[in-house]
């Protein structure tokens, strides 16, 4: 029997999604395009409205590309991966839920690109970082693009060049993960933080994920104009949801959020 590259548990309206294939989690091509299609559907069900992601095990989160799958069939680099790139969150279409990362372990290459996919970054105490395909000859596409945009440029640049590995608290530091925690309690945080996320305005956080993607390039006095025209922030400022909101404020309560 083949080996899944992923399991599913639906928790409410949070999908949790776990790496699960070899000891280290590694994803093929094939795989990926399995993986795309996958937060595809999630995107596009109204009941699943955030993701968690993590690993299999204790000692991985996802060591990326399966180069023993490489090795044996000769799969190229650029290979198809689905239209969200390689693990489908390097550039996926219209998506704008939010996607917790619990890294339990070792985060490498495809592995550490697809992390920085995700919007807030759990690591356990252990965990370590790095775009090791200097060693291999390829070229760290996603990392290349993504990771200056998220830390300092010289130590991007240096981790890309040199393929060093970064513990816990160097990802801290530079604001690559925003909590560490002891090993095994990674997965408790990011459900943590994901539950907190359920209970609240269910339209306000594809809005803010749409601005931050549609502006990210954008100048800042431009960045109103992009803003406004954003099809999430109409929603937004056309929704019961404001007026209860306001309504709840004023009566000292807690709103009852309908996402309508």
């Amino acid at each position: 029997m083949a080996e899944v590259p992923f399991t599913l548990n639906q928790r409410g309206p949070i999908l949790e999604i776990t790496l699960s294939k070899g000891k280290a989690n590694v994803i093929s091509a094939a795989d990926s395009r399995e993986l795309n299609g996958m937060w595809e559907a999630f995107r596009d069900n109204p009941e699943q409205r955030l993701a968690v992601l993590t690993g299999k095990g204790e000692k991985f989160f996802c060591a990326g590309w399966d180069l023993k799958n490489v090795a044996e069939s000769g799969e190229a680099s650029d290979s198809d991966y689905g239209s969200g790139g390689f693990g489908g969150l390097n550039y996926p279409r219209n998506f704008n839920k939010p996607v917790i990362c619990a890294v339990n372990g070792i985060a490498c290459g495809g592995g550490f690109e697809v992390m920085l996919g995700c919007d807030i970054i759990v690591a356990e105490e252990h965990a370590t970082f790095a775009l090791p395909e200097i060693k291999v000859g390829v070229l760290p596409d996603c990392g290349v693009v993504k990771l200056r945009r998220r830390i300092p440029y010289h130590v991007a640049v240096e981790l890309m060049m040199t393929g060093r590995w970064m513990d816990a608290e160097e990802a801290k530091h530079w604001g690559l993960v925003n909590h560490i925690v002891p090993k095994g309690q990674g997965l408790d945080k990011a459900r943590e933080i994901a539950e907190a996320l359920a209970d609240g305005p269910p339209l306000l956080y594809p809005a803010i994920k749409q601005v931050l993607r549609m502006t990210e390039m954008v100048p800042e006095n431009e960045a109103f104009t992009v803003h406004d025209a954003c099809s999430a922030v109409e929603a937004v400022n056309r929704s019961e949801d404001l007026k209860e909101g306001a309504l709840a404020f004023t009566e000292k309560r807690e709103p009852v959020w309908k996402g309508n």
